[in-house]
């Protein structure tokens, strides 16, 4: 049986591909996750009966780890999605950034030259490596354009430039090297199982309980969204057919402003969740949830703009999403709203929904 070592499985994007890959194909799927506050066990527990899933708490920047997992699982293929994700934590301490975003590519890709060398010329050559990035790596955009896989990198914050840095060492490696490596550029993502640290599951969860919706700046800056699953689908379709050394950016064409988003997850929580039947709004006499919404001090160094060109996936992988944006926001509202426990035990004792970023000293 082929067996596929996904890292960060127990994260949000990961424990969704986890799930897209056990029920999509006949792998053995071999989960590593070092369990940070981000990455919960408790968003894979209906998985750990399952026949073909392992689970192996481990920090990819540990090289004697990482070499006694390939040795004792022998994988055909590596999906990396261990990472430290939230631009505020990074601006509050980049540190972990580099070691685990950075530091922990490097040992994966040192592991996987490795252990090919000791594979047959068959496996080496099925061997695939694909590195999960972000559209963050490209920087900011004007009010037209978009990012291609040509698009030059000028990363803005300590994340966006921890995970450039992996991708270009993906693409060392495989220049130098000769690794089959692949690298997968997505834009924001949402959807179940996302940390509460997040713009959409923070608003929601904040609308449930009556809190102030914090919106950053003049509520202007312009993402495009992608539903989680069809993002899971995305890394599957560049797994299976991607072109070893390319990259592939992933996007849904869903260019929103934070503003917009707010509004919409609003819309949606003033149906499903009337501010009538809510004592929370009810207590403050409020009617709509949009009466929540508080502009905050922008975040620094906050890019404007992000948009993807997917063409090419969408051309030569034939990849397409799913789910169109309103559709996505109603199930995911109504999924925190039904899954309020997971929503308590992945952030009792690690976070408070409190603002981050701001312990620092601006120039």
């Amino acid at each position: 049986m082929d067996t596929l070592i996904v890292t960060g499985g127990a994260g949000f994007i990961g424990s969704n591909f986890v799930r897209l890959a056990l029920n999509e194909t006949r792998r053995q799927v071999v989960v590593l996750d070092k369990l940070t506050y981000a990455g919960n066990l408790c968003s894979l527990d209906e998985l750990a009966r399952h026949s073909r899933f392992v689970f192996e708490r481990a920090d990819i920047s540990d090289q004697s780890a990482m070499e006694r997992v390939f040795s004792c699982y022998q994988p055909s293929a590596l999906v990396n999605l261990a990472a430290e994700t939230h631009v505020d934590r990074s601006i509050e301490n980049p540190r972990p950034f580099i070691e685990t975003n950075i530091v922990g590519t490097y040992v994966l890709l040192e592991t996987t030259r490795k252990y090919l060398k000791t594979r047959s010329t068959r496996k080496q050559t099925r061997f695939r490596f694909l590195q999960v990035s972000t559209d963050e790596v490209y920087g900011t955009l004007g009010p037209a354009g978009r990012f291609s896989e040509a698009t030059p990198y000028v990363p803005n914050s300590p994340y966006a430039a921890s995970k450039a840095s992996a991708d270009h060492l993906m693409r060392a490696y495989f220049s130098t090297f000769g690794v089959p490596t692949l690298v997968t550029n997505c834009s924001n993502n949402y959807g179940p199982f996302q940390f509460p640290e997040k713009l959409i599951p923070l608003m929601i969860l904040n609308a449930i309980e009556g809190m102030s919706l914090p919106i950053y700046g003049d509520g202007g800056n312009i993402r495009d969204w992608l539903y989680v699953e069809d993002h899971c689908r995305g890394i599957m379709a560049v797994l299976k057919k991607g072109k070893p050394g390319e990259k592939y950016n992933i996007g849904a064409g869903n260019e929103r402003t934070n503003l917009q988003i707010v509004d919409g997850i609003c819309r949606c929580l003033d149906k499903v969740l009337p501010p009538s039947e809510n004592p929370a709004m009810q207590k403050q006499g409020l009617s709509s949830y949009k009466q929540l919404k508080t502009l905050v001090p922008d975040r620094p160094g906050h890019d404007r703009r992000y948009a993807i060109d997917a063409s090419k996936i969408r051309k030569e992988l034939a990849w397409k999403p799913r789910c169109d944006l309103e559709t996505g926001l109603a199930k995911t509202v109504c999924w925190y709203i039904e899954n309020r426990s997971w929503c308590k035990q992945v952030q009792e004792g690690k976070y408070k929904r409190e603002r981050l970023g701001l312990d620092f000293e601006p120039h």
